[in-house]
């Protein structure tokens, strides 16, 4: 599609379009959806009036209830896709009633095992939904992190034992947690881990990334998530890591390499996200780590030739960081850009963000707009200043990525 770009018109504005109606009626139904902040109204194939689980929710899928009436050609597809796994998934179970067989006592234990886990996991979260887990509720409330202690955010489900001490000591290099300061000590005289398992992708000066795969480091990744989860609000990963990669952010220096954040990707995925879940350490934030977490996952869409975007619902602090990132992309495109027509395909192609995103940035920052039957960017060129004479304070700053020190190829089979 090829946008006009147009300078900014002060009389020219939209109070002439209708507001989107919002819908303010409750419903007594005793099934709603779990995504917060939805009200089940709506269903991703628009063929429902409501819905009760994620999979349908238009809200989960950053939609609203009358955009899902009339499916898209990427919905459709996906649509499509859920279809023929089903019905896979229904041929292997009829396959399998058909066949007799019988289940050895070892296999029998680990799925009673599985189902409490799971089962367990499913109460918690239905309590953190209901707002019932709360800082006074057998929750961990700092944690001891090399030298650093932090203050959590959240419940995160480490066994009860831990969770109820209200203090927990976390080891920075395996993420293996303890109960009491003297253990650590123990702990870190005879820890040899000076950096996360796995292979350095990336690095430049003293940061570093670390490629960590679930499924052959299953519990420094689950030790990662539940660490996590202390300071992210929308997160229900904790044990099922294998179908994950994770890029670890390190910062080195003389004692080994301190863990900046983390983010985590699916190895297939069919919505092509690059991101699953991000996280910057608090000790950390406001330094422009969390942009760079943003922009290597960028780089290693780039690398693969596709296009991304985050796996929704985005933590209040994640939504905020990917729109402060997308800003700062289309501003330093537009102030590149030299032709008088612009195509949202090809700003896509090349900076690897999706179509979707680079619109509702643009809507966002009041830049695009439906004039007389054709789509005007409107070429902002104060928020261009602005962008400059930040650009030219921040100078050759350290935080930012350099394309030449990733040393990485995408796995097979993505």
């Amino acid at each position: 599609m090829l946008l006009k770009i147009t300078s900014r018109d002060s009389d020219k504005d939209l109070s002439h379009r209708p507001k989107r109606r919002r819908c303010h009626e409750t419903y007594n139904f005793n099934m709603k959806c779990p995504t917060p902040g939805c009200n089940s109204l709506g269903h991703l194939t628009g063929k429902h009036e409501r819905h009760f689980a994620v999979s349908g929710c238009p809200l989960y899928h950053n939609l609203s209830a009358d955009e899902c009436k009339t499916p898209t050609p990427k919905q459709s597809k996906y649509k499509e896709q859920v279809a023929e796994m089903r019905k896979g998934r229904n041929a292997g179970q009829q396959k399998e009633q058909k066949e007799k067989h019988t289940v050895h006592p070892t296999t029998a234990n680990t799925l009673i095992a599985l189902l409490e886990r799971l089962k367990t996991w499913y109460g918690l979260e239905k309590l953190r939904i209901q707002g019932q887990i709360t800082e006074g509720n057998n929750m961990i409330k700092t944690i001891v992190f090399g030298r650093f202690e932090l203050d959590t955010w959240y419940h995160s489900p480490y066994p009860e034992e831990y969770a109820r001490l209200g203090r927990l000591y976390v080891c920075e290099f395996c993420l293996k947690y303890m109960k009491s300061q003297t253990i650590l000590r123990r702990h870190m005289a005879k820890c040899v881990w000076k950096h996360p398992p796995g292979d350095e992708v990336y690095r430049k000066g003293s940061i570093s990334v670390f490629e960590v795969d679930g499924k052959k480091n299953k519990i420094y990744c689950q030790n990662l998530c539940l660490l996590a989860k202390l300071f992210l609000d929308h997160k229900t990963l904790y044990y099922d890591v294998e179908p994950f990669l994770f890029y670890v952010m390190t910062e080195a220096d003389n004692t080994g390499c301190h863990l900046v954040g983390y983010f985590s990707k699916e190895k297939n995925s069919f919505l092509n996200y690059n991101v699953s879940c991000i996280l910057t350490m608090p000790q950390y934030m406001r330094q422009g780590f969390g942009k760079m977490l943003i922009d290597f996952s960028y780089l290693l869409s780039k690398v693969e030739e596709k296009v991304g975007s985050p796996e929704r619902p985005l933590s209040d602090l994640g939504l905020i960081s990917y729109r402060s990132y997308w800003k700062e992309v289309l501003l330093r495109y537009m102030c590149n850009f030299q032709g008088k027509e612009i195509s949202i395909k090809e700003i896509s192609q090349e900076t690897a963000v999706n179509p979707v995103d680079i619109v509702s940035t643009l809507q966002s920052l009041q830049m695009l707009k439906y004039w007389k039957g054709k789509h005007l960017v409107l070429k902002r060129q104060d928020l261009i200043d602005e962008w400059k004479a930040k650009e030219i304070k921040r100078g050759n700053s350290n935080k930012t990525i350099d394309p030449s020190s990733l040393k990485w190829t995408p796995p097979k089979g993505t």
